[in-house]
């Protein structure tokens, strides 16, 4: 009998090779619904190191889930978890930074890594290697995961290498640097196109749910504040900026098609 978690990401798979030959916005939006569980996982983690609400940091992490949809090569030969995490992390990260909102690190977290820093020079000696993982849990008397999220955390406070590896290949290593486009004048090229199809997308959606999104993405005003604005209820206004956001990313998908390299 086949494994269901096996099967799952089989099917997945089998999605992102379809997607990657013919896109399609309705492919893109079940691959979106089918790993929405990563895009929560992750951002239930960052919301216990900050302070701004769940569910803006989810809807935030849908777009680079998509952002990701959209660059995964499926023959490069790797997960496509393991690929789409910097960039769901990445999009929660820069809002936070866009918002001034500092990632905390829980006390138990930092204690673990001064001691993880202190074993960690022991261990090369005696291995002979940089140990991996499950070695350093086992070190630390702590779960695999639990490790990864204080590596994930601490890497957050510290200013990222372009050469840092992101997802490993069967021949190559994909970095940092190659999720970058290659050149300043690429970048902002990039980020006014995307700017311009914001202001497209955003000129199409209904008047109160435009300005819901404005006020809490925009002017960093709270849910409550912008309810009390435009004369609804915060649970009305998380509804307003779920349905906009699915809205434009609609409107969004044929332009991101032609203008991805």
């Amino acid at each position: 009998m086949a494994n269901p978690t096996s099967s799952l990401r089989s099917r997945g798979m089998e999605m992102l090779i379809a997607y990657k030959n013919k896109p399609s916005v309705e492919l893109r939006n079940r691959l979106v619904r089918l790993n929405a569980g990563l895009v929560r996982k992750i951002a239930h983690r960052v919301s216990h190191q900050c302070s701004e609400p769940y569910e803006d940091l989810e809807q935030i992490g849908y777009l680079g889930l998509i952002r990701a949809i959209e660059r995964f090569n499926p023959v490069q030969g790797c997960a496509f978890s393991s690929f789409a995490v910097p960039y769901i992390r990445g999009e929660m990260l820069h809002f936070l930074r866009d918002r001034g909102t500092t990632v905390k690190i829980p006390r138990r977290w930092q204690d673990l890594q001064k001691e993880a820093q202190k074993c960690q020079g022991e261990m090369i000696r005696q291995l002979g290697r940089q140990p991996n993982d499950y070695e350093m849990a086992t070190a630390l008397s702590v779960s695999v995961e639990e490790w990864r999220e204080v590596k994930m955390a601490n890497k957050n406070r510290m200013p990222l290498s372009l050469d840092a590896t992101v997802c490993q290949q069967i021949d190559s290593n994909i970095t940092l640097g190659d999720t970058l486009p290659d050149t300043y004048f690429q970048r902002m090229q990039l980020l006014e196109e995307d700017r311009q199809q914001l202001q497209r997308a955003m000129a199409q959606l209904e008047d109160k749910t435009r300005s819901a999104i404005e006020f809490v993405f925009f002017n960093g005003l709270s849910r409550k504040e912008v309810a009390e604005r435009i004369g609804v209820s915060p649970m009305t206004v998380t509804r307003r900026i779920q349905r906009g956001i699915d809205q434009m990313i609609t409107y969004l998908h044929p332009q991101t098609l032609q203008t991805e390299p």
